[in-house]
């Protein structure tokens, strides 16, 4: 007989913070109570027609997407509506989002994009007011995607890593082929003048290989309304690119973009991390996951109708993603108890010591979640950027607190 091979990592994930050492009931007797979900991440294809080499889903730890049905069925949706909407009822939401995404979620297709859009408004709208959205790569776009998303009111977000060369470099097909130029024909219908008001944004990773100014010129050229730079997704057990060079490749990457965006004579886009860090400095609040201590209200509804956390957690082990609930009811209700979401919603409590005495820590907030992980401990750890975001946010709060200073006489 063959010896049976069996996996350590549900073990594993019982030693680490949050599963060990966060005691809900604790803070439920000190008053905390959960916040109900309001931002629906709804897979409704979970395979990709680009190979991007960073992707967190494809190339990372968690390979759970070769599990799931490559579309969402009609009825899989459905019922995701209708738990959504319970929820809504229930918490009495005034509204949600509900975003398309993937893999790539115009793979679907034009007719059942068209369902799932008019299902969403027709199961959701007497309940809350609906905010459609999708986050697409571009390539598909066409004529009959932009007509559905206008009838339906679905805003684009599109990723793109900037120019030819700097997109290039790792959105490409399974050919090896690069995406830009097909992303750049569909970004040029998008932005159309009787569609634009449908354009949410870029969303653009970086490379600190690709030159800061010229990835920034790159994206402005298509006068997004907003741009979303992400730090590559790594930890302090698969470290992501660059991290092993001295210095602050990251934060000397942003900080020349920063410089061109705020020394502009007029905005020209929205840049999300940039607004968020300066909201923050200024005793402000910021949504989003990357910087500040919100509580992140956010879940994902996988292809098989199955409810999980954020997918950037997928960068961290196999599983990470998985919520362990006991069936009781509806599932959103349930998972707002579990300690990896609670984990989300508990602001410095979440932090580590190390977070704890930094005199950035409700700006930074400890980074993004999913580069805080490490192996052995979990998630109280500081993020992987620390030092970039140190920087970043001492830099901006320098230029931002100059300009306050001169106004002021």
């Amino acid at each position: 007989m063959e010896p049976v091979s069996l996996s350590l990592e549900p073990f594993r994930e019982q030693a680490r913070w949050p599963v060990a050492g966060l005691d809900v009931a604790e803070l439920v007797r000190g008053g905390w109570q959960p916040l109900p979900f309001v931002q629906f991440v709804v897979k409704i294809h979970s395979r990709c027609n680009l190979a991007c080499d960073y992707c967190y889903i494809y190339e990372m730890a968690d390979q759970g997407w070769r599990d799931q049905p490559k579309t969402m069925g009609r009825s899989a949706f459905v019922d995701a509506c209708r738990m959504i909407g319970e929820h809504a009822r229930a918490f009495a939401l005034p509204e949600v989002d509900l975003v398309f995404h993937g893999g790539e979620p115009l793979l679907v297709g034009h007719r059942d994009l068209e369902f799932f859009a008019e299902q969403a408004r027709e199961l959701l709208e007497p309940i809350t007011a609906v905010r459609l959205g999708m986050q697409t790569n571009g390539v598909l776009l066409d004529d009959e995607f932009l007509r559905i998303c206008d009838r339906w009111d679905i805003r684009i977000g599109v990723s793109i890593d900037g120019g030819e060369e700097s997109n290039d470099r790792h959105r490409r097909d399974r050919r090896g082929v690069g995406s830009y130029a097909r992303v750049a024909a569909g970004l040029a219908q998008l932005v159309a003048d009787d569609r634009r008001y449908l354009f949410s944004g870029l969303l653009c990773t970086i490379d600190v290989a690709n030159d800061p100014l010229e990835t920034y010129e790159a994206l402005v050229q298509f006068n997004p309304p907003a741009v979303d730079f992400l730090l590559p997704h790594g930890n302090w057990t698969t470290p992501p690119p660059a991290m092993g060079a001295s210095g602050t490749p990251y934060a000397d990457w942003l900080i020349a973009i920063f410089d061109r965006w705020y020394d502009a004579p007029m905005l020209e886009t929205q840049v999300r991390l940039f607004d968020g860090i300066i909201e923050l400095l200024l005793g402000g609040q910021s949504a989003l996951e990357s910087v500040g201590l919100a509580p992140i209200r956010l879940a994902v509804i996988e292809t098989d109708g199955t409810l999980e956390q954020v997918d950037e957690l997928k960068s961290t082990f196999a599983g990470a993603t998985k919520l362990h609930t006991r069936g009781e009811g509806n599932p959103l209700d349930e998972a707002m108890w579990e300690p990896s979401m609670v984990a989300r919603q508990i602001g410095l409590e979440a932090l580590s010591e190390t977070c704890l005495a930094c005199p950035v820590r409700t700006v930074c907030g400890g980074g993004h979640y999913a580069h805080r992980y490490r192996a052995d401990n979990g998630f109280r750890n500081p993020s992987v950027y620390c030092a970039d975001l140190l920087k970043l946010i001492n830099h901006i709060g320098s230029r931002v607190q100059a300009d306050i200073d001169l106004t002021r006489g």
